[in-house]
Formats: C-alpha cells, structure tokens, sequence
C-alpha cells in the first residue's frame, strides 16, 4: 500500500512539475494580442515571462522558425520552441509526450479564435503543426471553425 501511495505522489508531482513550466514569450512591445497568449498561459498554470523585442526576426531564425511556421510571438518552454497562438492544452500534451525528434509546436498567422485571438463567436479553422530541425512538418492537431 506504501508503494502505490508513494507512486501516486510522484506521478502527481511529475504532473504539476510539467504544468509549472517557465514560460518566456519573446514578444513585440506592441502587440496585444501576444499578452491575451500570455493570459491564457498562466490562466492555464504556467508561469510566464514576457521578454520584448523591437525585431522578432533573429529571436525566431535562431530558434529555427521559419517563414512558413511564423507567427507574431515566439516562446520557450524546457527547450521546446512553440509559435503562436497554441493552446495551452495542446502545450501541455506535447510536453506530457513529445512526438519524435520534434523541437515544437506552431499555430502559423494569426487566426481568429485561437487563444489570444477571439473575437465575439467567430473562429476560423486552424492547425496546430509540430516540427523539427531538419524541417519536416507534420500537423499535430486541427481545429474546425465556424465561418
């Protein structure tokens, strides 16, 4: 019975450990819609750090993100890159059990109604991609819209 508790602890606290990962979000000074990614971050159970940037552009080529996976903020999280306006619980699957040899996640643009992004009841359709180093893309998961 001690064993099973002991394992239930430590599966719990691995669990909250993954949830409290540090977060920093490279991020224009001027873009609000990257703070309402922030929001839904840390609403979520993450903790965040904003770090501003006049030019986004070096932030993201030395993370390896390129023009076809960019958004408008890019983050950090345990050594994974994620672009966009991703969900949280897209995040924290990914980072339960990250596919092989991905290096992240992206939400390309900047769709409405992915968090952040919401506007009224409009939501267009969107993929959430995960990518690696040597370029290869593949789609994680979908989400359909309403328009």
């Amino acid at each position: 019975m001690k064993l099973k508790s002991m394992t239930i602890v430590l599966a719990a606290t691995a669990s909250a450990n993954a949830l409290a990962a540090d977060v920093i979000n490279h991020k224009s000074p001027y873009c609000g819609c990257c703070g309402e990614w922030t929001k839904h971050m840390e609403d979520a159970g993450f903790s965040v750090e904003e770090k501003l940037h006049e030019n986004m552009n070096p932030i993201k080529q030395k993370l390896g993100i390129t023009p076809e996976l960019a958004s408008c903020h890019t983050a950090e999280i345990n050594g994974y890159v994620f672009e966009g306006h991703i969900p949280a619980d897209d995040i924290k699957a990914f980072l339960e059990n990250p596919p092989k040899n991905a290096v992240g996640l992206s939400v390309p643009g900047m769709p409405m109604g992915s968090p952040g992004m919401e506007y009224g009841n409009e939501k267009d359709a969107y993929s959430v991609y995960a990518f690696n180093d040597k370029g290869q893309v593949f789609e994680y998961r979908r989400y359909e819209g309403n328009q």
